[in-house]
């Protein structure tokens, strides 16, 4: 007597959610109002391919770029 065997049975497929995309990079400009959590409001003065010159009044900050801390308004 010959008994038919059963296919194996597969394990389910893990679904991944794809990752978020980026968050497209500010792009600032002088005489931009910007917000900084640490320096307060500020004006960009000057602008690089990697950093910004910010006047926050008494003080003036160059900032790295991308900079999440920095915001412009």
């Amino acid at each position: 007597m010959m008994v038919a065997m059963k296919a194996p049975r597969l394990p389910a497929r893990r679904q991944f959610n794809a990752p978020a995309p980026p968050a497209p990079a500010q792009t600032f400009a002088v005489r931009d109002q910007v917000t900084h959590d640490k320096y307060g409001l500020g004006v960009i003065l000057g602008v690089d391919d990697d950093a910004v010159l910010v006047d926050f009044g008494p003080q003036q900050r160059r900032i790295p770029l991308p900079c999440a801390k920095l915001t412009k308004l």
